[in-house]
């Protein structure tokens, strides 16, 4: 039962970026800002990198003004396809704080 409390509170402030319009990523930041968290992180993988820095940048510039970025993590993840094929795949952690 205390795994799953530390779990659902490391997982709140983090936003994975996917396919949705960068707005809506944008607005999963302002909520969480306005909700009193402090730092969010901002995570993607692959396509969505790109999108993962345009949602930090508008999130800081019009939205949430007093965020700095705090780090920004790159990485590489190993993927198994569903041939049973490896591929890695760049991942991205931005940290934006307040």
């Amino acid at each position: 039962m205390a795994e799953e409390k530390k779990k659902e509170k490391a997982e709140e402030n983090m936003v994975f970026v996917g396919k949705k319009p960068t707005m809506s990523y944008v607005l999963a930041c302002v909520t969480q800002f306005n909700g009193g968290i402090n730092e969010i992180h901002i995570k993607a993988r692959g396509k969505s990198i790109s999108k993962a820095v345009d949602v930090a940048e508008i999130t800081r510039n019009k939205f949430a003004e007093g965020a700095k970025i705090k780090s920004v993590d790159i990485g590489t993840d190993e993927i198994t396809t569903e041939n049973g094929d490896k591929i890695n795949v760049s991942t991205i952690d931005i940290t934006l704080a307040k």
